[in-house]
């Protein structure tokens, strides 16, 4: 039984299918009968149209940074509607989002650990060989360097940590430039629509408050997000069920 905030992410692999609804209708039906029977809350969906080759998804990325945002969890009709590439699916276990397939719900915690699993073999056989390489090269008497921590590595902490910092909130306010853009193509075009169109979609600001018109104005002063490539986001007509 479904319950709680969800993201649905379709993709048809040409955009005839994308026009014409042949195999989006199948997917919308699966993730419907999937969610069915629960409480759940049908915050969005985002339509891809790529071949299942390709890992650059924009649609994917927008979907994700909405269910970080908002908590919610990704859910998608056929497991290889993400993609049929192994250490994609494996990024995405280890980026800690949450998602679930309809047609296999136990894919997230079962088949995606397999796959992560197999993966993370394959970096350790990497890994070894790397070693394996650098006590031959030594062996052959090829002088192998390395630094040494003294005062002033450790002095270079806090600003590590500083820049640890710095970069999660860009890459956050990244992810809220991604859906202002979404919700300007809904017809926002004021910084208070704009404002209105964040809170409606349940994206609280970096410290959990609600959008303001000045807010939005410093994150639009601080980056100039490029065009979309493509229309966002389908909003959810009727996405809320409560049973």
């Amino acid at each position: 039984m479904a319950n709680g905030k969800f993201v649905a992410y379709y993709r048809v692999s040409t955009e005839k299918q994308g026009r014409s609804g042949l195999g989006l209708d199948a997917q919308r039906k699966s993730v419907t009968d999937y969610l069915n029977g629960g409480a759940w809350d049908l915050t969005g969906e985002f339509v891809e149209v790529e071949s299942g080759k390709v890992d650059q998804r924009p649609k994917l990325e927008q979907a994700l940074s909405l269910c970080e945002l908002t908590g919610a969890t990704l859910v998608v009709a056929k497991l290889d509607r993400l993609s049929r590439n192994v250490a994609f699916l494996a990024a995405l276990q280890d980026s800690g989002a949450r998602f679930v397939a309809a047609d296999m719900p136990e894919a997230n915690e079962l088949t995606i650990h397999i796959m992560a699993a197999v993966a993370q073999a394959e970096r350790k056989a990497i890994s070894r060989r790397t070693i394996e390489a650098l006590a031959a090269a030594k062996a052959r008497g090829v002088k192998l360097g390395g630094a040494r921590r003294n005062v002033e590595d450790l002095r270079k902490g806090p600003a590590a940590s500083a820049t640890v910092r710095g970069k999660a909130s860009e890459e956050r306010a990244a992810k809220v430039l991604r859906h202002i853009e979404v919700v300007r193509t809904s017809g926002a075009e004021s910084l208070r629509e704009i404002a209105a169109g964040l809170n409606a979609a349940g994206i609280t600001t970096p410290r959990g408050g609600v959008w303001q018109a000045s807010q939005v104005k410093r994150i639009l002063d601080a980056r100039h997000p490029s065009p979309m490539r493509s229309a966002a986001v389908e909003p959810a007509a009727s996405g809320k069920r409560v049973n």
